[in-house]
């Protein structure tokens, strides 16, 4: 017998690692570091003020051999994470757009990792697929979707972790589609069409899904139209396509694109798209969630003419990542694309064919029990609620462009639709070389902004445009909070343009 290898460290005695009454404790001392952080959040530079690299230097090297104390890791975290994150939580976050929370979600998550369930298929844990269906449909009725979108109908709908995964998913299931019905070998010659304000995860899947890179079209947007994709523009494209053999299989519309959230025509691209049999995906992440008001659900028109749609609760909804909505209209089409049949998780409840299994609407297998979070969402907080959540973003939203369009040095680029205000500093003299100092004057400005720790602001360019973007929605953001963001941006404007010459 050989000795033991001297990185083999005997455990210490009595290692228990799911104690109950430990974890009492701990539980209380990590809600105490939670609430504390909550209260004082303001007080954290919005961006972190560290350097790369900055977290090696201050933890070892190697892992520690021995267990340390609890409450001494949560002093760690506190030393050494908390002055390298971004909070995303900030009131004066106003970047990108908002990853909201709430309480409600924060215990949903919780009680999700204590159950701690696999949730591959119906038999793995019933309560988590039935759960997740059921809020599923609530969620559909809630925005009004069309009654094909629910179980009932042949329909329903599934949580992915992001819209990457809901448009991969889809885009598989239309690769199916139309190869059965154009023949199996007509691979490279399939289309997929988006605009050129379509979130980049659409590229990014289509690479995944094995779309040809020259397949891809990205059609162009214009200000005029406000960035919307134009069915004229698309009918052109794909009637070009066909033309020329190509096989049109795919069109992703955005409710709400990214850079400025233009509201793309769905009936109109549905109606473009069924001439030639293509599967068409809506991408609401962000607006979706502002169609459980009916004063924005006319953005939705015609999404009883697609296939799938999928919203983001995680981004304006109060649930906490990771939590994306899917709904397709025939359930069949995605599972048959995504489907595996192993012997070992064959059993009597999947072969009847009265449940779902969710393993077969999504990439992977194995899965979170996401649905907890959103059911507690909707349970604790009720539609009204929910409304006046959107409805209280939207109000500080359109008081900030309001102050924008009062001020004679900024202008508004695009109007606002949602709780997303794009801006800029006016050029101070016509033609190109007034738009490049424009530009650079934004740039600085935002800089400014930004590095002053105070509030957290993006950019985007579009149709040509340095802009800066403004998002309202962070859950504790309230309206001083936007007045003072206002206010930064005033004070700093004048310096930004000297600086910027």
């Amino acid at each position: 017998m050989g000795s033991l290898d001297a990185n083999c460290i005997a455990s210490p005695r009595g290692f228990s690692p799911l104690d109950i009454d430990d974890f009492r404790q701990q539980a209380h001392q990590t809600v105490e570091f939670i609430c504390e952080y909550y209260k004082g959040i303001e007080s954290h530079p919005v961006v972190p003020q560290v350097e790369p690299g900055y977290l090696r230097r201050l933890l070892p090297e190697t892992p520690s051999a021995q267990p340390m104390p609890f409450a001494k890791v949560l002093s760690e975290v506190q030393a050494t994470v908390l002055p390298g994150m971004t909070h995303w939580t900030n009131p004066n976050f106003f970047a990108y757009f908002p990853a909201t929370l709430s309480s409600a979600a924060l215990c949903g998550d919780l009680l999700a990792s204590a159950l701690n369930p696999v949730a591959f298929n119906w038999l793995s844990s019933p309560a988590v697929t039935e759960l997740e269906s059921l809020t599923l449909d609530w969620l559909a009725q809630l925005i009004r979707l069309p009654k094909g979108f629910l179980f009932s109908a042949g329909g329903g709908g599934v949580l992915q972790a992001t819209t990457s995964e809901a448009v991969l998913c889809t885009l598989v299931a239309a690769r199916k589609m139309v190869l059965e019905r154009a023949g199996h070998d007509g691979a490279d010659k399939l289309v997929v069409y988006a605009s050129d304000q379509t979130h980049s995860t659409f590229a990014k899947a289509c690479k995944i899904a094995g779309i040809a890179p020259a397949n891809i079209r990205i059609i162009p947007t214009a200000r005029e139209d406000l960035f919307s994709l134009r069915p004229d523009s698309l009918r052109a494209a794909m009637e070009a396509d066909a033309a020329a053999g190509l096989l049109p299989a795919y069109v992703c519309a955005t409710v709400g694109t990214t850079s400025s959230t233009a509201v793309d025509p769905v009936a109109q691209l549905a109606e473009v798209a069924g001439r030639f049999g293509a599967w068409v995906h809506v991408d609401a992440a962000y607006a979706g969630s502002a169609c459980v008001c009916p004063e924005f659900r006319h953005h939705l028109d015609g999404v009883d003419r697609v296939d799938s749609i999928s919203m983001s609760p995680h981004k304006w909804l109060l649930t906490g990542l990771d939590c994306c909505c899917l709904w397709v209209r025939d359930r069949a089409r995605l599972t048959t694309s995504l489907s595996t049949d192993p012997e070992y998780l064959k059993n009597r409840a999947t072969e009847s064919g009265l449940v779902v299994d969710y393993k077969d609407w999504q990439i992977g297998t194995g899965r979170r029990f996401r649905a907890l979070k959103l059911f507690m969402v909707m349970r604790c907080y009720g539609t009204a609620n929910l409304q006046s959540h959107i409805r209280s973003d939207v109000r500080m939203a359109r008081g900030f462009e309001e102050m924008v369009a009062a001020d004679t040095r900024f202008e508004v680029v695009v109007p606002r639709r949602f709780a997303l205000v794009c801006f800029r500093m006016r050029p101070r003299r016509a033609g190109a070389d007034g738009e490049a100092e424009a530009d650079a004057a934004n740039r600085r400005l935002l800089e400014e902004v930004n590095n002053s720790g105070g509030i957290y602001a993006t950019h985007t360019v579009i149709g040509g445009i340095y802009v800066i973007r403004f998002a309202v929605g962070t859950t504790l953001t309230e309206e001083r909070h936007v007045k003072a963001a206002w206010e930064l941006f005033r004070a700093k404007a004048d310096a930004a343009w000297e600086a910027a010459r």
